[in-house]
């Protein structure tokens, strides 16, 4: 005897009935409007309940049961004003793919120092040891002083 092979579909959930409610994210779902309007005039009926604030920061502090803003805290969008700009929001996929090698410590070497160095040994403007004798300003710069102007804010824009 053969068995005929045919689809079918279950309308049962999987897992033998069981479900699985960790994607359904419930936030601040815990009691009626007039519960968090009771909780909202006084917090400390139900104080075991925390309240969920969905990744929000603060902005401000509670001081002796005050909230005082505090104005640094509150973000602020600065956004250009893009009347009259030519450029589209967009790029094409027609444009041509940009093919650069990697910006290696020798390169940057090389836009840096390089034409300083070869100018002052060439103008005879080194000491006997190979230091400049007039240094330039990235020369006379420490090591400190390079590490923490590395680091500022936009050093990567050149």
């Amino acid at each position: 005897m053969f068995h005929i092979i045919r689809r079918g579909i279950s309308t049962t959930a999987s897992l033998s009935g069981k479900r699985n409610f960790r994607k359904f994210l419930l936030y601040n779902k815990r009691g009626t409007r007039i519960f968090k309007q009771q909780r909202a005039a006084n917090p400390n009926l139900y104080a075991d309940i925390p309240v969920d604030k969905r990744g929000v920061r603060d902005t401000g502090v509670t001081i002796d049961g005050k909230f005082i803003e505090i104005k640094e805290r509150i973000p602020e969008l600065i956004v250009p004003n893009l009347e009259g700009c030519k450029f589209k929001p967009y790029v094409s996929y027609k444009a041509p793919d940009v093919v650069q090698s990697e910006f290696t410590s020798q390169d940057l070497f090389n836009s840096v120092y390089a034409q300083k160095i070869i100018s002052d040994w060439k103008s005879g403007k080194l000491n006997d040891d190979g230091s400049p004798m007039e240094p330039s300003r990235e020369e006379s710069m420490s090591a400190e002083d390079a590490w923490i102007k590395a680091r500022k804010t936009g050093s990567d824009i050149f």
